[in-house]
C-alpha cells in the first residue's frame, strides 16, 4: 500500500495530573553514544556566588537518532512560530488579539480548523 493510501492515525496519550503538571528546568545538558541521544534536563541556582553551582535532575530523556532528528525539527518549528507571534506584538501598531478570541483553545487555538 502507498504511503499515501494509508488511514490517517491519531495518538491519544493519557497521563496523570502530576505528570500533566510537568517539572521546571533552566538547564539542559545533551550528550550521545552510538546508538542514542540523551538530555538531561535540570533546576539549577544560578543565584549562588560559589564555584560549584547546586542543581538537581528533574528529568532524564532517551531517544534513537530519528526521534531526535524530529524533535528538532519540531522544536525549530515552534520556535519559529513563537518568534513571528512574539515580533508582531513587538510592533507599534499591535493593539491585542482581536476581541472574540478566547485564548490557546479558541477560535484562533490550536484545535482551530485551519481556513488553507
Amino acid at each position: 500500500m502507498p504511503e499515501d493510501d494509508q488511514p490517517e492515525r491519531h495518538i491519544n496519550i493519557h497521563t496523570s495530573p502530576e505528570i500533566m503538571a510537568g517539572v521546571y528546568a533552566n538547564f539542559a545538558n545533551v550528550s550521545h553514544s552510538d546508538y542514542e541521544f540523551t538530555i538531561t534536563y535540570a533546576r539549577v541556582d544560578h543565584e549562588v556566588d560559589e564555584e560549584e553551582i547546586p542543581g538537581v535532575v528533574v528529568s532524564r530523556i532517551n531517544l534513537s537518532p530519528r526521534f531526535m532528528r524530529e524533535l528538532i525539527d519540531a522544536m525549530e518549528d515552534n520556535w519559529s512560530k513563537w518568534q513571528a507571534k512574539e515580533g508582531i506584538r513587538n510592533l507599534p501598531e499591535y493593539d491585542g488579539p482581536p476581541s472574540d478570541q478566547t485564548g490557546p483553545s479558541g477560535p484562533s487555538g490550536p484545535s482551530a480548523p485551519s481556513d488553507s
